[in-house]
Formats: structure tokens, C-alpha cells, sequence
């Protein structure tokens, strides 16, 4: 039940967050707003690799980051970060679909070492690192896209650029 709450909304956080990063231009990746913001190529690349971490928290129980972060592939286009994008986000959904209530509760941890950062039930980790994060770093790239004259799409309803929903 709980997945199965979680899916829709996970769909349409996924399908707005590329609709994004389509719009990211290959020649504006050097470009940054500020000296201590991230440029737009390091942006969309993290973009990319967050569902990943959907991948680690539904098929384990921890993660330490001094460990294994997975793939780490840094693209060097929008074609590429779209593809690790859709490559992350179809592995997530896979694994989120048909879980049950006791394993989107199972407590999960995050550990840099011996340190601990946080422990919370499965459930509310894919919430807040995978989905608010996503959000978080999407709402940034909005930003950017705007600065650059890149056309909004919709996010939560019609934008200036583009008056339609979808």
C-alpha cells in the first residue's frame, strides 16, 4: 500500500525532472549563476544520479559513503544525462513497485564510517533524499535554465514560457 501511494507521485517527480533536463543545452555546461554555486553541467549530473539512491535505499538496509557509490558516470552531454537519468529512475521504479508495507518501513541508515548520520524507516528516506532532494536540486536548474533563456516547462502548473499543463 505504502509503494503503491508512493509510485504516482514518484512518476510525476521523475517525468518533470526530465521534462528539465531536457532543456539543459550542451554549450551552457561550463555556465554557473554564482562562484560558489555548482556549474550546469555538475548540477544536471547530480540530477541524474539521484534516483540512484532510490536503487540503494529499496535493496538495502544501509549506505556507507566512504563505500561503494555506485555508478558514477559523468555524462558529457544532455543525451548522456538523460540516459543515466532514465536508466536510475526505471531501476527505482522496478524496485518500488510491489514493495510491501513492512519493507518500505524496514529502518534504513546512512553512515560515513562509523558515523552515523541518520536512521529512518525506508519510506520516509526515498521522501526526503530521493524525492524533496530531486525537487530541492530541480528548482535550482529552473533557475539556470531561466538565466540562460532556456523556456520553462510546466513544473506544478503552467509557466511563463509555456501556458499548458503539460
Amino acid at each position: 500500500m505504502l509503494a503503491e501511494i508512493l509510485l504516482p507521485e514518484f512518476d510525476r517527480e521523475m517525468a518533470t525532472t526530465r521534462r528539465l533536463l531536457e532543456r539543459a543545452r550542451d554549450e551552457d555546461f561550463q555556465w554557473k549563476p554564482h562562484e560558489k554555486s555548482m556549474t550546469l553541467h555538475q548540477l544536471v549530473a547530480h540530477l541524474a544520479q539521484l534516483p540512484w539512491w532510490g536503487e540503494v535505499v529499496l535493496t538495502t538496509e544501509s549506505l556507507d559513503l566512504g563505500g561503494n557509490m555506485g555508478d558514477r558516470t559523468i555524462p558529457s552531454s544532455r543525451a548522456e544525462v538523460v540516459a543515466i537519468f532514465d536508466r536510475h529512475v526505471a531501476a527505482t521504479r522496478s524496485r518500488l513497485n510491489g514493495k510491501s508495507d513492512p519493507e518500505m518501513v524496514v529502518p534504513w541508515t546512512l553512515r560515513r564510517g562509523t558515523q552515523e548520520i541518520f536512521t529512518m524507516p525506508r519510506i520516509l528516506v526515498l521522501r526526503t533524499m530521493v524525492l524533496s532532494h530531486m525537487i530541492h536540486h530541480r528548482g535550482q536548474l529552473s533557475v539556470y535554465l531561466r538565466q540562460r533563456d532556456v523556456p520553462i516547462p510546466p513544473i506544478y502548473g503552467p509557466s511563463a514560457d509555456e501556458g499548458s499543463w503539460l
